[in-house]
């Protein structure tokens, strides 16, 4: 039930003026989370969410004619996530593969958006200057996106543990003093 709360976030994130928020979304943190937490039949669920609200933003807010293609990268890096999710974080969590999770999503997600945009569009020059501006252009973004994944992923993964943690040392606490 957290994936499925937290996948609810993620899309509300996406969905509500967020410019004041420095664009944080809590879309790679909640991939990372579902891919680690549900089964691969399940991921069906938030990649279907997110093309939905792609196209929502892109024709209702944005006022945008929807093309598919333009949506392939992102789609692609939306199973990506929950895969690398599932890899590194379902069989064993810590604090290490947590923040490993929290940084490689947001680096592939910038990497490969990037390139992608280099080699598919034509706001940079396809050279070598070119690809070092567009990534430039990019590193506002990568870091909002890097803050909150690392936030996200790591309120998804930790409160359960302290959580645990704390009602642990509650009931010993109970039991000393009788």
């Amino acid at each position: 039930m957290p994936a499925y709360l937290l996948l609810l976030l993620a899309v509300l994130s996406r969905l509500l003026p967020h410019a004041g928020w420095w664009n944080f979304t809590a879309v790679g943190g909640v991939l990372l989370y579902f891919g680690a937490r549900r089964s691969w039949r399940e991921m069906l669920v938030p990649f279907a969410a997110l093309i939905a609200t792609d196209f929502y933003l892109t024709v209702f807010w944005y006022h945008y004619s929807f093309q598919w293609q333009g949506y392939l990268t992102t789609w692609t890096w939306y199973l990506m996530a929950m895969a690398l999710g599932h890899i590194l974080l379902s069989a064993r969590t810590t604090v290490v593969r947590v923040a490993a999770g929290a940084l490689l999503g947001p680096t592939s997600f910038f990497m490969l958006s990037n390139y992608a945009v280099w080699v598919g569009g034509t706001m940079y020059a396809h050279s070598l200057a070119g690809l070092g501006t567009c990534y430039l252009a990019g590193l506002p973004f990568y870091r909002n996106d890097l803050a909150s994944t690392a936030i996200v992923a790591g309120l998804a993964f930790g409160v359960p543990v302290l959580v645990r943690r704390f009602s642990s040392s509650q009931g010993q606490a109970a039991l000393a003093s009788r």
